[in-house]
């Protein structure tokens, strides 16, 4: 038991840490699939326009679009995932976006921020929210649609709804360049698409549906040939060989992800595909890939370009 204790001297994130501790036993289960909602996903302040003038951002595509937006100079911390543009890696960085530290993210005395939809993990959101931190998160889906009202969120968080709608009008418009050019190919030619995120252990982690991943490669104009499942899982033998990819795609990362195309097409599995005989990988860096923001459109015609063969005019 903790005796002795000066609630007078505390700071505001050291009571709201405390009062964490002495209050999970409570909390944690309301904070359940099923449990009550007073916690809601978003965990928004309940006020017209918070304080933003020292705003932590948590998402790659987050962080993209508040550079776009010009209003950078309100950053004082951003997630790793953050990684576009270089000057972003500069700032603080508070975490990986779903194993956030409360602590980190208060060390920098943010007025604000502003998150990708899943940032977690649940009890470090309920201690910022203790804080008194005003909180929001933005819904992440893997189309237009969604990039398009992402830029229009963060732009409303910010107070600048004017800036935000000049951009998403921008964004929309290239985006439908780059879908219009895509959607151009004829079904009978699409190519299958695998996307790997990892073959560590020898293990092949594939991209299903209802991914970044199979977004992205529908919106290339290609198909994603694991899509009989939703989410990541990994792949027996049996599988890899009767989704008969004609591509693989990787991100350019280090670790398993930086096999040579040699070492990865003489897996047993892949090594029996339409990919191998041609070793037919394509690479992109992570966040431009798959971030759904506002380089997007360039993601789209690099990817369509790799898959069939062209040469890529776009920039990362």
């Amino acid at each position: 038991m903790i005796t002795g204790l000066d609630f007078r001297r505390l700071r505001r994130w050291e009571l709201a840490l405390a009062a964490f501790a002495f209050s999970a036993p409570l909390l944690l289960p309301a904070l359940a699939p099923d449990g009550p909602s007073f916690l809601r996903p978003a965990m928004a302040e309940d006020m017209q326009q918070p304080d933003v003038s020292r705003v932590v951002s948590v998402g790659g595509a987050i962080t993209e679009i508040i550079y776009a937006l010009g209003e950078e100079s309100r950053l004082v911390g951003r997630d790793s995932t953050s990684t576009y543009p270089a000057a972003a890696t500069k700032l603080p960085d508070v975490g990986y976006m779903r194993q956030l530290a409360p602590e980190g993210i208060i060390a920098v005395n943010p007025t604000a921020i502003v998150a990708i939809e899943g940032s977690g993990p649940p009890e470090a959101l309920a201690v910022l929210k203790e804080a008194k931190i005003p909180f929001t998160s933005v819904p992440d889906t893997f189309d237009k649609n969604g990039i398009v009202a992402k830029i229009r969120a963060v732009g409303a968080f910010l107070g600048v709804k004017d800036k935000a709608e000049a951009l998403a009008q921008s964004v929309e418009k290239d985006l439908d360049g780059a879908l219009a050019d895509a959607a151009k190919r004829p079904e009978s030619e699409r190519k299958r698409v695998l996307f790997i995120l990892s073959t560590q252990g020898g293990k092949i982690l594939a991209s299903g549906t209802g991914t970044a991943a199979d977004g992205i490669i529908k919106l290339s104009g290609a198909v994603n040939a694991a899509a009989t499942f939703p989410g990541y899982k990994a792949l027996t033998d049996e599988a890899i060989i009767e989704a008969k990819p004609d591509v693989v795609l990787m991100m350019t990362r280090g670790g398993d992800h930086s096999a040579g195309v040699d070492d990865l097409f003489a897996m047993p599995a892949l090594s029996l595909t339409p990919a191998a005989k041609s070793k037919a990988l394509v690479r992109v860096d992570g966040l431009h890939l798959l971030g759904f923001g506002p380089r997007t459109a360039g993601a789209i015609r690099e990817l369509n370009n790799a898959i069939y063969g062209k040469k890529t005019n776009a920039s990362q």
